[in-house]
């Protein structure tokens, strides 16, 4: 019986490495976090918004960052009819799965940004 215990724990073990290594190639990067938080917090944005709101990047990347997003499921691209063409992104119901997640993030980030700022005593 334990031989089936270590087989089903290596089995979960392993589902749950390839689990992180999916999520990972589709959310690592510099950016896709930025935009997702930028878009969960805002709501829809014009391509040239966004440029504005995610502070550094430059166009082309946010093109392809888009790109990948949306071809992950995680947000939507609309062409919207306006002269000149106007393209308005926001994020996916899928991807508000992943509020919980950068809402840690955020939590972690300013916990660790405080604890660096701290004077040693």
């Amino acid at each position: 019986m334990k031989k089936v215990a270590v087989v089903n724990n290596t089995a979960v073990c392993k589902n749950r490495i390839l689990a992180i290594k999916d999520a990972m190639e589709i959310l690592s990067g510099k950016w896709k976090f930025h935009i997702l938080g930028t878009l969960l917090q805002t709501g829809k944005l014009r391509f040239m918004d966004l440029v504005r709101e995610v502070d550094g990047i430059a166009p082309k990347t946010l093109s392809k960052e888009l790109q990948d997003m949306e071809v992950n499921q995680l947000v939507s691209r609309t062409v919207c009819n306006t002269k000149p063409v106007t393209v308005e992104y926001e994020v996916t119901e899928y991807g508000r799965t992943l509020t919980p997640i950068i809402d840690e993030i955020a939590k972690w980030g300013m916990a660790y940004r405080s604890s660096l700022l701290k004077k040693p005593e």
